[in-house]
């Protein structure tokens, strides 16, 4: 691990990082909340005003109220029902992860979820990947390089994996790089849709499954045993499965050993973890422990509207919380983009061409 270097926020922004696991319906803009639902005739916002309405997501996603945390997405997905609106959020979501440093960013969403106004699925799919583009083209112009891949999710206690599964793969030269599943793990396991992981599998296709956050290591364990998913999206439980021995060290259960020597990515979102009940707190997160265990972690957002952040202040809380300095936050960056959909040499050249040049750079003007 790095020495600790007091890194501020403002140095923090300028590292190029990677983004795993982002929800698309959670980074909208607040002001873009109330926009779009002006022009879309929806009604059901708790206040128009956009200061008010930043506060009140955040403190529903902080409230502990399960209930209240999903109805920040009713709104969010709610506006999110036409093709110029899913343009816009995209573009969006892509100018804001450059304007952050963010080089690569996998982006997911569920396309089912957005056919409420006459949307095919595939009209959905084509909406977002052209936004992203207008996006990457404008953080261009502004001077930030981005490259945005795309993850298709199903939602796990729905019945339509299997064709959210081949709608991943019909767009798979277009710009989607992978498939989720997601929702309430409890009673929905992922063993539910093995159909779609066995297709996708047979189509040499990536994917993840949300898993581990909330339900623990049996979800984990038929996630990887059963699924056979290339990525843990949270997988914080896995901490479940390792105790403190009376020496004061640790001793591995057989799932927390698998997953680390097979590396096995875990997708962790600190802030979020803290908000859903995960983690106590960041300075509480596992993510310390992992992270001197050398599991292949792997720093992320989550839902940047709901938790009030980005992967810059994400990384600032680590380094505030644990004493992380440059070598740390590089080795979070190159742990994602070793686990990211894109190819191998596609991998390669932004690990060595723009993430390990950007950190020597950095590490060298704060020395």
């Amino acid at each position: 691990m790095g020495m600790s270097q007091n890194l501020t926020l403002e140095q923090i922004r300028q590292a190029p990082k990677a983004l795993l696991h982002d929800h698309l319906d959670g980074g909208l803009r607040p002001r873009t909340v109330v926009e779009l639902a002006e022009a879309q005739g929806y009604t059901g916002l708790p206040t128009t005003d956009v200061a008010q309405l930043e506060t009140w997501f955040r403190e529903s996603a902080d409230s502990g109220s399960l209930e209240r945390y999903l109805e920040t997405f009713t709104h969010t997905v709610g506006v999110m029902q036409s093709r110029e609106a899913l343009v816009r959020v995209a573009a969006e979501c892509a100018e804001d992860l450059a304007a952050d440093g963010v080089v690569y960013a996998e982006v997911r969403y569920a396309p089912e979820q957005h056919l409420e106004g006459g949307l095919t699925l595939d009209q959905v799919v084509e909406a977002v990947l052209e936004g992203f583009e207008q996006g990457r083209e404008r953080a261009a112009r502004a001077g930030n390089q981005i490259r945005i891949g795309t993850l298709l999710t199903a939602m796990r206690h729905a019945a339509r994996s299997q064709e959210i599964a081949e709608l991943a793969v019909r767009y798979r030269d277009a710009g989607v790089v992978g498939f989720d599943i997601a929702g309430a793990e409890a009673g929905y396991p992922p063993t539910r849709h093995l159909d779609a992981f066995e297709y996708l599998r047979r189509e040499n296709f990536h994917f993840t499954i949300h898993a581990g956050e909330a339900f623990g290591l049996p979800s984990i364990w038929e996630a990887l045993q059963w699924c056979g998913t290339d990525r843990l999206g949270h997988g914080v439980r896995i901490v479940d499965d390792i105790e403190s021995s009376p020496s004061g060290g640790l001793r591995m259960g057989r799932l927390a050993n698998y997953v680390r020597d097979k590396r096995i990515p875990l997708e962790l979102c600190p802030s979020s973890n803290v908000q859903t009940g995960a983690a106590d707190s960041i300075e509480k997160h596992p993510i310390g422990m992992l992270r001197r265990q050398r599991f292949r972690i792997t720093v992320n957002t989550d839902n940047r509207l709901q938790s009030g952040t980005t992967m810059s202040e994400e990384f600032a809380k680590l380094c505030e919380a644990f004493g992380y300095g440059w070598d740390d936050l590089q080795w979070f960056t190159v742990n994602a983009m070793k686990s990211s959909f894109l190819p191998f040499d596609e991998r390669l050249a932004l690990i060595n061409g723009h993430i390990k040049p950007g950190f020597a750079q950095l590490k060298w003007a704060t020395e």
